[in-house]
């Protein structure tokens, strides 16, 4: 799969976006990064440790964020998205589900759109990802949990985003899936996601998963965000075991660190550029 200039050996490794979060109110960084400055110097942190891609957000989505407009949210990224291109030789990606945002974000020199509403909240978002050629992560997302077969309910909504995506124009090689741990799941929901990560490989593309430092490590552990590195660790074994492409991460060095033990072992390689 190629993103930016880059090609990803999506078969045989697991690869790692870093969290770039350019907002004050953040779950899990608490606005940290919020002045574009300290957001170059965490990115350029990010990429050294080993981050494949940055992931820069301008809204935050934990439960009860706060609705930004458009306007707010393209200052917040745009400017950021410029620099990142300009520093650094590594895809960048716009954490967003606004098609404005995202046309804005893409002009600005991003290479891939991740959307948490998997192309259903913003009916122009399908076009604008289609007539860019960009790459897009699309996310399992509802706005209530409730499901009469949760995970045959999560494929066919997933398969309804495909429908949308492929209605676009948007080709099957720019996709990857993310199965949405944290949105329109209850805590046992997000368990059952990842124990059964291999359900999504029926639907034939690269899967994301996104799990660190959520609630579901803080529920299970009794820990604040800031102490959930090891309980990332472990979603991150399961992305691995089951042949996730990608792993959206805070924690850069730890995680980068565990997935090579982890391919070391299961005699995995990787073949990219």
């Amino acid at each position: 799969m190629k993103i930016g200039n880059r090609n990803f050996d999506i078969q045989n490794h697991t690869y790692i976006m870093g969290i770039l979060n350019v907002t004050p109110d953040s779950f899990s960084d608490g606005g940290r990064f919020y002045n574009p400055d300290d957001a170059l110097f965490h990115a350029e942190k990010m990429i050294r440790e080993g981050a494949d891609i940055i992931d820069v957000g301008g809204e935050s989505t934990r439960p009860g964020h706060q609705v930004i407009t458009e306007e707010e949210e393209i200052e917040r990224v745009a400017p950021v998205i410029e620099r990142l291109t300009k520093a650094f030789d590594v895809p960048i990606s716009i954490d967003t589900y606004k098609s404005r945002v995202a046309g804005e974000a893409l002009k600005a020199g991003a290479h891939l759109v991740n959307d948490i509403w998997g192309l259903k909240k913003d009916p122009k978002m399908a076009d604008r990802i289609a007539e860019s050629g960009a790459a897009c992560c699309l996310m399992h997302n509802r706005d209530e949990a409730v499901y009469e077969n949760f995970l045959e309910d999560m494929k066919e909504d997933l398969r309804e985003t495909l429908r949308i995506a492929g209605n676009a124009g948007i080709a099957e090689d720019r996709i990857l899936l993310d199965p949405g741990i944290g949105f329109g799941k209850t805590y046992e929901m997000n368990l059952a996601a990842m124990r059964n990560l291999e359900v999504l490989h029926e639907l034939g593309l690269p899967v994301l998963l996104a799990a660190s430092r959520k609630s579901v490590i803080g529920l299970t552990l009794d820990l604040p965000a800031d102490q959930r590195v090891e309980g990332t660790l472990a979603t991150t074994a399961v992305g691995v075991m089951k042949g996730c492409a990608f792993v959206r991460v805070h924690d850069i060095k730890e995680n980068k660190r565990f997935i090579q033990m982890m391919e070391a072992i299961l005699g995995r390689g990787r073949s990219d550029g």
